[in-house]
């Protein structure tokens, strides 16, 4: 067999070079991945809306569990324990940011709950009274305590008022509810007017008196940058 060209042997060595390259890249991604359990009080509400943030966000380094678990607060947190054991046995790698998710609604154990994840090192993702208080920050400020019925009503008058969307009502488990939000509302202005409700609570750590409030912008900071969790 004839000695190959030169011009081959070069061409070989770069592609070899050039595998080496991509497989320490490979690596270097994976070492520095940031993987989220985030586990929800909402079957399908929440998780839908985290699904299409995640789905609409491509990130190399961010991997994501986003479970709807249909329990609340104190019950959710110790959920929470077993499905992290459980997940991370199954694939052999640790979490490193755990959310829990949940609403105040009419619990007396909000509190706790709050007290609770952060004791176990997970980070909650509150909102007194409901989930929906974020949706309505995509369009309006809030600062006054009102109902779950009535973050709905106002929701939809916001939407309704946008061209096109006069006939709108909201579903809970709406799996478009996060490209919604992105086309007629503004996330930036929401995570604005989040952080500026709790400025008003900064001293109290009574979370069931910070009526309204949410905690939910910090979760979706992090998704949106994991970058900055490494």
């Amino acid at each position: 067999m004839g000695q190959l060209p030169k011009s081959k042997i070069e061409q070989l060595k770069r592609e070899k070079r050039e595998a080496k390259a991509a497989k320490k890249r490979k690596v270097a991604t994976r070492d520095k991945i940031v993987r989220f359990l985030i586990v929800c009080e909402g079957e399908r509400t929440e998780p839908n809306y985290f699904k299409g943030l995640v789905k609409d966000r491509y990130s190399e380094v961010r991997s994501e569990e986003i479970v709807g678990e249909g329990k609340s607060t104190c019950a959710l947190v110790k959920k929470t324990e077993e499905i992290r054991s459980r997940l991370e046995h199954q694939r052999q790698l640790r979490f490193d940011r755990v959310w829990v998710v949940f609403d105040k609604d009419d619990f007396n154990d909000f509190n706790e709950a709050i007290a609770l994840a952060k004791s176990k090192g997970y980070m909650p993702g509150w909102s007194n009274e409901a989930f929906e208080l974020w949706y309505l920050f995509h369009f309006v400020y809030l600062d006054s305590a009102i109902s779950r019925a009535d973050y709905i009503k106002k929701l939809e008058n916001e939407i309704q008022k946008k061209p096109g969307y006069e006939e709108y009502r909201y579903k809970k488990n709406d799996k478009g509810i996060y490209a919604l939000l992105q086309s007629i509302g503004s996330e930036t202005l929401a995570k604005e007017r989040a952080a500026r409700l709790r400025e008003f609570f900064i001293e109290s750590v009574d979370y069931k008196s910070h009526k309204p409030s949410t905690t939910v912008d910090l979760l979706v900071e992090e998704l949106e940058h994991p970058e900055k969790l490494l």
